[in-house]
């Protein structure tokens, strides 16, 4: 049985090109299953596996829950779906999204890794962020093959940079050369990794110790809270439940109850997200303060009520103006506040220098 025949590849930004090079180096016998996720808007209509399927040899389809695996095929994940392996069939499913994506790049690695073992060989194309990169450490972990594209030859090259920081990758070279590498090791036996795994659990049961699969078990996380890491002084910014901490070879990364994964990337970006919407609201909120507190002052200024004419004015004006500093603050470009950042400290030497009496 071939080692390495469950391909299973992830990209992002930028990723495109190389997945066409890739694919389209693959001969018409490629004997290996291939099933792609790329991070892709929830309402959008994928045209990936019409683009594929010009420049494959190999039959190119759009993932169908239930269907069976079939070799010499490439599948490419829905939109607002993950995709993941399970009992010899893929299965679409809507779970927790994962990195702030559904598709994303882990639930298919973790579960190719976890059904097929040492079968599996993962592949991390360009894109941005960090997705994968735990999905690669599980593939690792059951003795599968990683194999990320050259760095110089990503147009956006932070997953492939993450990778290779924290998985023991086998491979790194240009997309063309990846395809005959898989060719290779789908065809030959690797006798240094042992047998390969026949682990095809239908139920998609966790192995002992492990947490459930989340884009699949739902609440059964529950049920086994310690398997999902240490307590984290923060809430999941998707859901607002409680998010546990676990380290994988010194990659750590989050998830809470619910499923919803992050990296420490993704969490940074999520949270930043998450503040930069709280305070819109509060600039909604002090703004319609201050229409209200105006028209109040209008109506009691026609009942001849003038100290609470004086009070509504001063309320407005204090809403507007918390409401003009924050929305400046907002407006800002990243390269506004560095200047301000980088000019602070040099005014406030200034001041000091020139002393009380010049001030």
């Amino acid at each position: 049985m071939p080692v390495h025949d469950i391909v299973v590849v992830g990209f992002s930004a930028g990723g495109i090109e190389p997945l066409l090079r890739l694919v389209g180096a693959l001969p018409a016998d490629f004997p290996g299953a291939m099933f792609v996720v790329h991070h892709f808007p929830p309402q959008s209509v994928s045209a990936l596996p019409n683009i594929l399927q010009r420049a494959s040899a190999l039959d190119v389809t759009q993932a169908v829950d239930g269907e069976a695996i079939v070799p010499g095929r490439i599948c490419v994940a829905r939109p607002d779906q993950h995709l993941v392996l399970t009992g010899g069939r893929v299965r679409c499913t809507n779970g927790p999204r994962e990195q702030g994506h559904r598709p994303a790049i882990d639930p298919l690695f973790r579960s190719a890794a976890r059904t097929f073992g040492s079968r599996v060989a993962g592949v991390i194309l360009s894109g941005t962020l960090d997705d994968g990169t735990v999905g690669l450490i599980e593939i690792k972990a059951r003795n599968g093959l990683a194999l990320v594209q050259e760095p110089e030859e990503a147009a956006y090259p932070g997953m492939i940079m993450s990778a290779l920081r924290n998985v023991a990758v086998d491979h790194v070279a240009p997309a063309r050369e990846l395809a005959a590498l898989l060719d290779r090791v789908a065809r030959e036996e690797d006798p240094e990794r042992g047998p390969p795994s026949l682990d095809r659990r239908a139920d998609f049961a966790a192995p002992s110790g492990e947490a459930p699969e989340p884009a699949m078990a739902g609440t059964a996380a529950l049920r086994n809270l310690a398997a999902l890491g240490r307590p984290f002084p923060m809430v999941c910014p998707e859901c607002g439940g409680v998010l546990f901490e676990r380290e994988q070879d010194d990659f750590l990364h989050f998830r809470c109850h619910v499923g919803h994964a992050f990296s420490e990337e993704a969490l940074f970006a999520s949270q930043s997200r998450a503040v930069e919407g709280a305070l819109w609201s509060a600039v909604r909120a002090l703004e319609e303060k201050a229409e209200l507190s105006r028209r109040l002052a209008e109506q009691c200024g026609h009942r001849g009520l003038h100290r609470a004419v004086t009070q509504f004015e001063g309320t407005a004006r204090e809403a507007e103006h918390g409401s003009n500093i924050l929305r400046q603050a907002l407006l800002k470009t990243p390269v506004q506040k560095a200047l301000d950042a980088e000019a602070e400290p040099e005014d406030k030497d200034v001041a000091l220098s020139r002393g009380p009496e010049s001030r």
